[in-house]
């Protein structure tokens, strides 16, 4: 977890012309969201996300994993899935389709 206050000190970061020209390439480079097309759905990504995390890791930050996403999957589907640890989503079988999720601990 962040300390209150951490998060202000790497939002900046957001906001350095390194990240706008990366954010104006992934957009380019991946012009649809990522999970809506996963489900079929064609939409325009409007956020770039960090695959995993950053947590406030320059390196990471920098270097890290991209993925395009419309601002809806990146603020409901994308905050679950980091704040649970896994997707709660289930396939057409019934099954849970993410292999962390809860469920599959049992077996």
């Amino acid at each position: 977890m962040i300390a209150m206050g951490a998060e202000s000190k790497w939002h900046g970061w957001y906001k350095r012309m390194n990240w706008l020209r990366r954010r104006a390439y992934q957009l380019q480079a991946e012009p649809l969201c990522r999970l809506c097309a996963q489900e079929g759905r064609l939409t325009p990504a409007t956020v770039v996300d960090h695959v995993t995390p950053h947590k406030g890791d320059y390196n990471s930050f920098r270097l890290g994993a991209l993925q395009s996403l419309c601002a809806r999957c990146h603020s409901s589907t994308k905050a679950i899935v980091e704040k649970r640890g896994y997707d709660p989503a289930v396939g057409a079988d019934g099954w849970p389709i993410d292999r962390r999720h809860p469920l599959y601990r049992c077996r």
